[in-house]
């Protein structure tokens, strides 16, 4: 039995339940267990500057404002230029989906570890709970409960009727009283992929491409849904809640409480990105960086925790279907630009990354030599 399912099929050995235990008995004076101690060269606890991770307000955008969008696409390149963060306000997002879609972590994470023992995610898939994605890995674990699902946006040409919805994974995983659950996270996931698709219209105009191109690649997109459960940790020094990587996706959407946690690598240190209410967190990730030939980046950054407080954050990842091949927008190689990534598909990075390398700050080029090995006819130019 892997460590992710044995954690679920007792009552109190989840790590965060174990330190309580541990320090209620007195048996130990360290109680974090030893595999989810980071060594790193700096000190997590340290105060950190404040990330300039500028505020865009969509407003203007939405309605069609064309100085607004000028000014906001300006905003854009600026920032993903540089580290690839920033943050929307004015969205269109219904704060009561907000709220609401936030609400429902707790009712799921707080449930019996026998009860959420029925989503637990099967090695070799993106799908299920993962308790410190112990079922792949053994060191370095992050201090953090996940639940991810997928969401498959149709189109007008989609033949897939019969795809999975997310509330189809909720009832078929948990069970048919999770349907107002899935029901919720069904929405949310509409109307994340709906922002999504304009954001890639404000991206693909701060780039000087097409407007649509993005957008109508990634119109019936298969994205990754993920709630993050980060519980409090008596020395919080010691451990990471996610640690230091750049997401292999397509650009992530984020929505964080009030509780500080997310940390950006940025000219040699981590800086803090301060929790907004109003705003969500958009970062670019390797995918799109591909997209861009790599003039936008995917950004090192990572998720620390409180000793105090738990914290809870929704992330939609934006992915391309399985099968579609990434490529950059010609006006992009124009006057002989040279490729830096070979084309591929998001199904061989999924692969890459779940079979055979640990995400971190070289992902993409880790991926693009596995790809070049195995094709070496397949070159960059």
């Amino acid at each position: 039995m892997d460590l992710g399912v044995s954690i679920l099929a007792n009552t109190f050995t989840t790590p965060w339940d174990l330190q309580t235990k541990k320090k209620n008995t007195n048996l130990s004076n360290n109680n974090v267990p030893k595999s989810f101690i980071w060594s790193l060269n700096d000190d997590i606890g340290e105060p950190k500057e404040k990330l300039d991770a500028p505020i865009i307000d969509l407003q203007g955008f939405i309605i069609g404002d064309e100085t607004a969008t000028k000014n906001a696409a300006q905003v854009i390149k600026n920032a993903c230029s540089n580290h690839g963060f920033f943050q929307v306000i004015n969205h269109g997002i219904d704060p009561k989906l907000l709220n609401e879609a936030y609400s429902n972590m707790d009712q799921f994470f707080k449930l019996p570890n026998t009860q959420k023992a029925k989503a637990a995610k099967v090695s070799g898939t993106l799908w299920g709970l993962s308790v410190a994605h112990a079922d792949r890995l053994s060191t370095n674990l992050p201090w953090k409960e996940t639940l991810s699902f997928p969401y498959r946006a149709k189109n007008d040409d989609d033949d897939d009727d019969d795809e999975e919805s997310v509330v189809d994974y909720f009832t078929s995983v948990m069970g048919n009283e999770f349907e107002p659950m899935g029901m919720v996270y069904q929405k949310y996931c509409e109307e994340m992929h709906k922002l999504s698709l304009l954001i890639t219209e404000l991206l693909a105009t701060s780039l000087g491409v097409k407007r649509s191109y993005y957008r109508d690649f990634y119109e019936d997109a298969h994205s990754i849904m993920r709630l993050n459960y980060y519980p409090p940790c008596d020395e919080p020094n010691l451990v990471l809640g996610t640690g230091p990587h750049c997401d292999p996706t397509s650009l992530t959407v984020l929505y964080q409480d009030e509780v500080e946690g997310l940390e950006v690598f940025v000219n040699n240190k981590w800086h803090a990105i301060e929790p907004r209410r109003d705003a969500l967190v958009i970062n670019i990730g390797d995918t799109l960086m591909a997209m861009t030939n790599g003039e936008y980046k995917s950004c090192l950054h990572r998720a620390v925790v409180n000793e105090k407080i738990e914290r809870k954050t929704m992330a939609f990842f934006l992915c391309p279907k399985e099968h579609k091949v990434v490529t950059p927008p010609s006006e992009i190689l124009v006057n002989n630009k040279q490729r830096k990534y070979p084309d591929f598909t998001w199904s061989q990075l999924v692969e890459f990354t779940q079979k055979h390398y640990r995400a971190d700050a070289n992902t993409l080029q880790a991926f693009t030599n596995w790809i070049w090995s195995k094709s070496p006819s397949n070159d960059a130019n």
